[in-house]
């Protein structure tokens, strides 16, 4: 069975076709532990072999590492067969050893510190850094990178950083989709509130959302997926295993929004679960198809640091779902009323 399709054209340019299953590359990177060449190229050919055909990156997952191991994956595949995306908004800046950023996150990877730049000039010097980095002639869309809370740490920082992306960084990604350099472009954020305030003020093609609506969290269903919806924008769903709960189930040690667990969350993910045992479905498989429910959800991304987790969410993308699973949850008040569901099975 080949993995489905979906064609998104909010412009009229000839869109994108993204696989319903793409490839979050972070973990190629080195995230939490070191990999091998070899085996990031192990995964990236299962997931080509498989029919993946979304790849995401960015200069931040191993400060380069990502950008170039999937360099030399993609180097002798024909440029019209996928979709490369990567992300805008830091500059990586030659450091020590010792002073270098991502101890203790990202391992055996170059020595960088990151600067964020969200201007006119910092978006354009990234976007030719990553062309380098890439080894291609073009990038299909690109992601202003985390301009969230988690990561600035303040409201009055974050208005900073608004300020200045729509006062430089924008105008350099209108310029690079006018000049067909770009398909599309949006934000890759970990929360929905930035990317509404974003839509709001300019005219945004897609957002990365790194959790936010999944089978724990559906709030966006407020405001933000209306929006979208609205607007005729696209959401990539990062995250859809809310870090990896919704993968492994409530084990001691489970991870939730890049921490462990809480107790409230382990005991909701029990009973989740316990729901999809009781119609003979994984909860992986219900954590991955949820979001693709949403008519402006265009393709899930979770990342595979080894070949067991691809073979895994290939599975994923493949299963059927039962309505009467989605009906159960929402009986039991552990998903939205009003959170679409794909009744057709």
């Amino acid at each position: 069975m080949a993995l489905k399709t979906r064609h998104w054209d909010r412009l009229g340019n000839g869109g994108v076709i993204f696989t319903e299953l793409g490839m979050g590359t972070a973990p190629l990177g080195n995230l939490y532990r070191a990999i091998s060449d070899e085996e990031a190229h192990n995964v990236l050919t299962l997931a080509w072999d498989a029919g993946i055909r979304y790849f995401d990156t960015a200069p931040l997952y191993g400060f380069g590492l990502s950008e170039t191991r999937v360099n030399r994956f993609l180097r002798d595949k024909p440029r019209d067969e996928y979709i490369l995306s990567t992300k805008v908004g830091r500059l990586l800046k030659a450091a020590t050893n010792e002073t270098r950023d991502g101890i203790g996150k990202w391992f055996d990877v170059p020595n960088r510190k990151e600067v964020y730049d969200y201007g006119y000039d910092g978006v354009m010097r990234s976007v030719e850094f990553s062309l380098e980095r890439l080894g291609v002639e073009r990038i299909d869309i690109l992601y202003a990178h985390d301009i969230d809370l988690a990561n600035h740490g303040s409201q009055e920082v974050l208005n900073e950083k608004y300020d200045e992306l729509m006062g430089g960084g924008y105008k350099a990604l209108v310029e690079l989709r006018d000049q067909g350099v770009i398909k599309a472009f949006g934000a890759g954020v970990n929360e929905w509130q930035p990317c509404q305030y974003l839509a709001e003020r300019g005219d945004f093609d897609l957002f990365l959302l790194a959790g936010r609506y999944t089978l724990l969290e559906q709030e966006a269903l407020d405001s933000f997926l209306p929006l979208c919806e609205e607007r005729g924008i696209g959401i990539v769903i990062g995250g859809a295993y809310n870090s990896g709960i919704l993968a492994t189930g409530p084990v001691e040690g489970a991870w939730f929004d890049y921490d462990i667990a809480p107790g409230e969350i382990l005991e909701r993910v029990g009973e989740i679960q316990a729901v999809c045992g009781a119609h003979n479905v994984r909860m992986v498989d219900a954590a991955f198809q949820f979001p693709l429910a949403h008519p402006s959800v265009v393709s899930v991304i979770p990342g595979g640091q080894g070949v067991d987790e691809m073979v895994s969410n290939i599975a994923a993308a493949k299963a059927e779902i039962p309505p009467a699973l989605w009906a159960q949850l929402k009986s039991e008040g552990l998903m939205r009323q009003d959170a679409p569901v794909n009744v057709g099975g």
